[in-house]
């Protein structure tokens, strides 16, 4: 399999055509971003770590029946995977209190939900990824019912899966932003990543920011965050 032309160069990975026209190749970047783009810098190594992490739990959730756009990894930091068209939706579980949530409703970080919660967020950087509802994504075409019912299906099992996974590792995981993809066929699949630049990881006793949190919010010991994470993942 080999790379071709690059076809999209995102924060956080460049994306690039293969020989094979329904595989894509991703290649994972130091670079990191925050408030919306304001804030921006290097987080050393995190490619690497946020390139096999993620595909160590989609190979983890695929062993769940959790269909996703992984096919193989091909280094540190590549990863070929199934070419999909991104369905336009930040889809978001929370399982505590934390981040944007405890700051839009003025509750304090940290309180844990009777049950997880879903958002979504239109994924479009010149409207700066608002806020919508089901009703509203239908209006946009972004997704029918049926499919924005499946996502909401998919994302809780998915929740469940990782929660209990991290548990087992000493870790709350405290929410997560995913992305699906629609493969040619129309089905439905979990695409984009999963790492400490896409999810709240606190210690299970201590509520240590294990995360890109640390990046965001001048904490220092961003690069000691990501390896922890890395150790307690691969042991």
């Amino acid at each position: 399999m080999k790379k071709t032309v690059q076809l999209y160069e995102g924060k956080a990975k460049k994306v690039f055509e293969t020989d094979t026209d329904s595989i894509v190749i991703v290649s994972y970047k130091d670079d990191a971003t925050a408030l919306d783009g304001l804030k921006k810098g290097t987080i050393t190594g995190k490619g690497a770590i946020n390139n096999r992490m993620s595909n160590f739990l989609m190979q983890l959730l695929e062993k769940e029946g959790i269909p996703t756009h992984f096919v193989e990894e091909l280094s540190d930091r590549e990863t070929a995977v199934k070419k999909v068209s991104i369905v336009p939706l930040e889809v978001i579980v929370r399982n505590v209190a934390a981040g944007h949530f405890a700051q839009r409703y003025g509750v304090e970080e940290g309180i844990v939900f009777d049950e997880p919660t879903i958002e979504f967020s239109y994924k479009n950087d010149d409207l700066h990824d608002p806020l919508l509802n089901s009703y509203h994504a239908v209006a946009l075409k972004l997704a029918d019912k049926s499919e924005i019912q499946h996502i909401k299906s998919m994302a809780f099992r998915i929740n469940d899966i990782l929660k209990e996974f991290f548990k087992s590792k000493n870790v709350k995981l405290v929410d997560f932003k995913m992305e699906f993809g629609r493969l040619p066929d129309g089905s439905i699949v979990l695409a984009d990543e999963i790492s400490p630049d896409t999810c709240r990881f606190w210690d299970l006793e201590t509520n240590e920011k294990l995360d890109k949190d640390r990046f965001r919010r001048d904490m220092g010991g961003v690069e000691g965050a990501y390896e922890e994470m890395y150790r307690r993942v691969f042991g």
